[in-house]
């Protein structure tokens, strides 16, 4: 028989016992939870209307405002040959009315605004909930009764060629526009998106018809709307003002020629008087589906930080490195604005330096540096409405293999580091440009390796090829031709 003494010392372990096992059930329970939580962005309701139109909703019943986020996926890839910026006049032409974007401001407690890119056009539009029908009807009035008449295309067409004007001339605009003719020559990657003096002046109102009937059609499109509106009334008008969107039945020829192998000569972009240069390198990237992509965000990082400590010249100077990745693959691009006397030193450095990176793995205190600003970049924007929509919107766009940026991030490894750069830098040509006196550039830059001079205009030629849209008639056998698909349900 036991003691008094041994039950309760028995019955306190027990009651112990049960109360850890307890503490952990409780954990596991917590910890999913806490994991969805810590990822970010609710699951979408995902409908489709009768035309095509992709619909993602989210309600939050006690949000004040609602979000809208339209994308058609297809951008200024598409631009007909010769005629760059053609799809952001377009976009240009969906709200021609300045008093629509106050209106939406004062009104309506907002914001409106339209952005293009290679792959996408973006109509971005918030309110206050109450006003969602509003919302939706100025929405429906931009895509289905698009104003493209002569007097609106003209005064659109006016006002991007005074912006095309004014920022043709800056030296780094110059530098940019060049690095990218040459590595993508008449690709439409090598091309701006926002156009130039000579090719706005090219667009005619039937051009922007054309792309109009091509591509600005619901069953090449998604809409995103998040905050407080019940679905069932989310649905009613969409389905009201929007169910009239006219679908398209014929599919867009999307195959591009892929790019040639670019110069590896320097090119230099004569803006005789300049006291400094603007150099750029750059090489073909990864695409934004590619599993790499998180990885070359970090790898550019790094390169940054390595060019500038191998280059003391280089401190205080605006410098920078970045991976943009787009739907076909993207480009890695370094730039600096340094004394003429140092562009070749410059360039010969980050040269360098890329090799330095295929040679070895980044020592993993400087990997951690950069693998933390990158993150803290995702993070700062996390969490947010816009985020939640771009993200499910760059799903649809490019079919991303794993979605969750913080996840890849933590995940990666200074052996990922050296796989990548290995993969975009070995064996792969860089190309270089420097923008500035052309005499006192040659001078410098001759020393180091083959040089190409621009003439004397800063003007930077496009390569003039067939339309980007319309399918090559034989492709050759090599290279393969890059596709990019349009959404057609």
């Amino acid at each position: 028989m036991y003691s008094l003494k041994t039950f309760a010392s028995r019955r306190v372990r027990k009651i112990v016992r049960a109360g850890f096992l307890s503490s952990i059930l409780l954990a596991c329970t917590l910890w999913p939870v806490e994991r969805v939580a810590a990822q970010g962005a609710p699951e979408p309701r995902r409908e489709q209307l009768l035309n095509g139109l992709k619909v993602l909703l989210v309600n939050r019943q006690t949000d004040p405002e609602v979000f809208l986020k339209l994308r058609v996926h297809s951008g200024a890839a598409f631009d007909l040959a010769g005629k760059e910026g053609l799809m952001a006049l377009l976009g240009d032409a969906l709200f021609p009315d300045p008093a629509t974007y106050q209106y939406v401001k004062e009104e309506l407690g907002g914001r409106l605004e339209v952005t293009t890119d290679y792959d996408a056009l973006n109509i971005t539009l918030s309110g206050r909930a109450q006003e969602f029908e509003r919302l939706v009807e100025l929405l429906r009035g931009a895509l289905v009764s698009t104003q493209l008449t002569p007097e609106v295309v003209q005064r659109m067409r006016e006002a991007r060629l005074k912006i095309a004007r004014d920022v043709n001339v800056a030296p780094a605009t110059v530098a940019d526009r060049a690095i990218a003719a040459r590595l993508f020559g008449g690709f439409p990657y090598g091309r701006t998106t926002t156009g130039t003096p000579e090719s706005l002046a090219r667009i005619e109102r039937a051009d922007l018809l054309l792309m109009k009937e091509r591509f600005l059609n619901p069953n090449n499109a998604t809409l995103v709307a998040v905050g407080g509106v019940e679905p069932a009334r989310s649905l009613r008008a969409l389905r009201q003002y929007l169910g009239v969107w006219r679908r398209s039945d014929v599919e867009v020829p999307s195959t591009f020629r892929q790019p040639d192998a670019p110069d590896a000569r320097t090119l230099i972009v004569d803006m005789a008087g300049m006291p400094d240069a603007e150099v750029r390198l750059a090489v073909r990237g990864v695409a934004r589906s590619d599993r790499d992509e998180t990885a070359a965000r970090v790898l550019a990082v790094l390169v940054r930080e390595r060019w500038q400590k191998n280059l003391a010249e280089l401190k205080g100077r605006p410098v920078f490195v970045e991976h943009r990745a787009y739907k076909l693959p993207g480009v890695f691009r370094m730039g600096a604005s340094v004394p003429s006397k140092l562009a070749a030193q410059a360039l010969q450095t980050a040269r360098a330096t890329l090799a330095s990176f295929v040679a070895a793995q980044p020592p993993v205190e400087e990997f951690e540096v950069a693998r933390r600003e990158v993150l803290a970049a995702v993070n700062a924007r996390a969490g947010t409405t816009e985020a939640w929509a771009d993200g499910w919107l760059n799903q649809e766009t490019y079919e991303l293999h794993n979605p969750d940026e913080a996840r890849n991030l933590n995940s990666l490894t200074p052996a990922d580091i050296q796989r990548l750069a290995a993969r975009i830098f070995r064996d792969t040509p860089v190309v270089s440009i420097a923008t500035g006196d052309a005499a006192e550039l040659r001078a410098e830059i001759a020393r180091t390796g083959e040089v190409e001079i621009l003439g004397a205009s800063a003007t930077i030629p496009t390569p003039t090829t067939p339309d980007a849209a319309r399918p090559t008639s034989t492709p050759a056998p090599t290279p393969k031709p890059l596709t990019v698909p349009v959404k057609r349900p």
